[in-house]
């Protein structure tokens, strides 16, 4: 059986040994960059490998030009996923601590990107893996490489240039993957600007998980979407957040509820504010 959304803590129990299978810890903090590896050397899921979302997930960042995490180039993603271990055959889970929202969706959106759909996200993540004591090991772990072969989907990404097209309400809908009180301008400690992109919709990421990190029921997940999207195809809604690391939970979720895929502007926030020329705007739309 194939993987391409969410699995669960007894279905990757199951599979531990299997020499198809590639478990990589995200774990990650915006405060703290090396937060993520150490809590892995110090404890992560028996046979895991550990990627950076500064260093694996994100290419270099360019001042003035990128966002905070800018996807990194397409050959720059082959190599890391080859070094990995992952080939046509490799089912990936990836988990973090944050429900997957950092940066675990990251890591699975990027695979499907290039082509590679048997990829998942840990339902519950490291915390539910430890609440119910599964096996862990220390240390870092590596798996032999494996030739990973790109099959591009560039329509699943949109460009700062698109998003500034698409003020107009057409060809897509933006929505705004951040906390509200970020989405209103409130609360912004992360980006030098407060407030969003005009005529985004607030979406916030962590409305798809249950108090324990877990992801909600899929029919409550449907109807949580079917409510954003009014009626829009899957395909014309397009996700962003501060850097491109959370606004992939929020896809992830619409997929798992059966709705379609929507795309993600990548360079999001971070990188839409780098001109002062592109409209902001604070408080609830109209």
């Amino acid at each position: 059986m194939t993987y391409t959304t969410l699995i669960s803590t007894d279905e990757l129990a199951g599979h531990l040994d299997d020499p198809d299978w590639l478990v990589v810890d995200c774990r990650f903090r915006l405060n703290d960059p090396a937060y993520g590896r150490r809590a892995y050397e110090r404890s992560h899921i028996a046979g895991a490998i550990y990627m950076h979302l500064d260093d694996d997930l994100s290419g270099p960042i360019i001042p003035g030009q990128t966002g905070r995490h800018p996807l990194p180039s397409v050959e720059s993603a082959v190599r890391r996923f080859s070094d990995a271990g992952i080939d046509a055959a490799t089912q990936v889970v990836a988990y973090d601590d944050m429900g997957g929202a950092l940066a675990a969706a990251r890591l699975w959106w990027m695979l499907r990107w290039l082509g590679h759909d048997r990829a998942a996200v840990l339902d519950g993540g490291w915390m539910k893996w430890q609440r119910e004591k599964r096996p862990v090991r220390h240390g870092a772990e590596q798996k032999a490489p494996r030739p990973f072969t790109p099959c591009v989907r560039p329509e699943v990404v949109v460009s700062t240039e698109e998003v500034l097209q698409s003020l107009g309400g057409l060809p897509f809908r933006l929505f705004d993957s951040r906390t509200a009180d970020r989405y209103r301008g409130e609360n912004e400690t992360i980006d030098p600007v407060a407030g969003h992109i005009p005529g985004a919709v607030s979406a916030p990421y962590p409305d798809n998980l249950d108090e324990e990190g877990c992801f909600k029921p899929r029919e409550a997940l449907r109807a949580r979407f079917e409510a954003l999207l009014g009626g829009l195809p899957a395909g014309q809604a397009v996700f962003y957040c501060g850097s491109g690391g959370t606004a992939p939970l929020n896809i992830l979720a619409m997929l798992y509820a059966g709705l379609g895929e929507a795309k993600l502007y990548a360079g999001s926030w971070s990188e839409w504010i780098l001109d002062p020329s592109r409209p902001v705007r604070v408080g609830e739309e109209a």
